[in-house]
């Protein structure tokens, strides 16, 4: 399953009715060193890899709508077959165009030679700062060459503005082939995190149970979405943790968070369970409050909803359990206001999902605007509560009982915004 190369054409032809008159400069990721000489495997930029589909780095994709011949030229290091035999083949300048549409191509080392002829009749130049510094005052050196010379050419980017504002409106709404390959990333997790819960038992270390997960992930083709997380006992209070070498006992939850990526698309999971199958009297009470506050978190994900809402409504159902329970005191207005609910549930509701576990995309226009969801759009929901043992509540809140420091309980699916609704598509995983 593989995104067809015409959709990549698709899409650059939309960003470049949104360019308009202007030039357009993306760059590949840069490799990722582990230590000394050896490299992590390599990972393509996002916005690059959405555009055009090439996976090497060393490149240079540029769109220019306003160019007679050349829309999109491609830079991109030359075939070396000494060098191919080390670290893989290469497209070269011909695959550039061949395999990936290009209408031209060039050595990455002629790029300050040619990329003046496709900046020079273009306003502005659309680029994203801060992702790689040298390539930054590049283009920074190129476009002042060209406002130093405008006077005489009466042509050129006058601005700069960032890409991210055009091109990531267009990544938030996804279509039906990556919605296939989204599906299929989140099936793969799906299978991982039903198997985890089939097998994990008081005894077990939490890298057994990561093994398991990882396996699964790689024999369906796919890779990890990010450190697997799983976390028993106190661990579960702990947001990101991935250490993972605890040896699970019994009366532990578990707490398994971790996604499988299926070409560049991401599954995210979150569920807790009991280890030894039975949740105890504590655990059972915070965990249907979670439970609670998801759901109805979930039914608040519809196409024109505020993005916010969702969040808002997990907060006030979780508030009003711990109220009920004698862990938070006061005025549930005044709770949530100064956010006095910090010290249990300390993160946002959700993210947007796709390309990147964090997804590109705008939650708010100005401080009081949250974004309307629409159809097509693709978020997690994964409220929780975690008492710490070394929680410290707020002023004027009350000390915790021991009996329930220790818990961390997250529940996370993983939705898809429809015409009529929402689709839960991690609803395979028992909560």
């Amino acid at each position: 399953m593989q995104i067809n190369f015409s959709e990549y054409r698709q899409r650059r032809e939309r960003l470049m009715t949104k360019i308009g008159t202007g030039t357009a400069i993306f760059h590949s990721a840069p490799p990722a060193v582990m230590h000394s000489d050896v490299e992590y495997a390599y990972r393509q930029e996002s916005d690059f890899y959405y555009l055009t589909g090439f996976n090497e780095d060393h490149a240079v994709a540029v769109l220019c709508p306003h160019h007679p011949e050349h829309k999109f030229i491609l830079f991109v290091q030359p075939k070396d077959l000494e060098k191919e035999i080390w670290t893989g083949y290469r497209a070269g300048v011909e695959g550039a165009k061949e395999l990936y549409g290009a209408d031209e191509a060039y050595p990455l080392a002629e790029l300050d030679e040619k990329l003046p002829q496709y900046l020079e009749k273009g306003d502005p130049l659309y680029y994203h700062f801060g992702r790689n510094d040298n390539f930054d005052n590049k283009i920074l050196k190129h476009w002042k060459r060209l406002i130093l010379t405008y006077p005489r050419r009466g042509t050129g980017p006058t601005a700069i503005a960032d890409s991210n504002f055009i091109l990531h409106p267009l990544r938030m709404v996804k279509s039906a082939t990556e919605l296939e390959m989204i599906r299929k990333a989140m099936d793969i997790s799906v299978e991982a995190h039903l198997y985890a819960q089939e097998i994990a038992k008081p005894g077990m270390y939490e890298y057994e149970i990561q093994a398991e997960i990882e396996r699964i992930f790689h024999k369906n083709g796919a890779t990890i979405a990010y450190p697997s997380i799983v976390a028993s006992g106190g661990n579960s209070c702990i947001l990101h943790y991935i250490n993972n070498h605890r040896k699970m006992e019994d009366n532990d939850l578990l707490l398994i968070d971790a996604g499988a990526s299926y070409g560049y698309y991401n599954g995210d999971i979150t569920r807790t369970f009991p280890i030894n199958g039975k949740f105890t009297s504590e655990q059972k009470t915070l965990y249907n409050i979670v439970l609670t506050a998801q759901l109805e978190a979930i039914a608040q994900i519809k196409q024109g909803n505020p993005y916010n809402l969702y969040h808002e409504t997990a907060v006030k159902v979780i508030v009003e359990g711990l109220m009920d329970l004698g862990l938070l005191v006061g005025d549930i207005e005044e709770i949530i206001k100064e956010e006095k609910y910090k010290p249990f549930y300390m993160h946002r509701t959700g993210h947007w999902l796709g390309l990147d576990v964090h997804d590109v995309g705008l939650y708010k226009t100005g401080e009081e605007t949250w974004h309307n969801l629409k159809a097509g759009q693709v978020l997690t929901v994964e409220p929780g509560i975690y008492i710490s043992p070394y929680i410290k509540p707020v002023e004027g809140q009350p000390e915790i009982p021991e009996k329930w420091k220790g818990i961390g309980i997250r529940i996370e699916d993983d939705v898809l915004v429809t015409e009529s609704g929402n689709e839960v598509l991690t609803a395979k995983v028992p909560k």
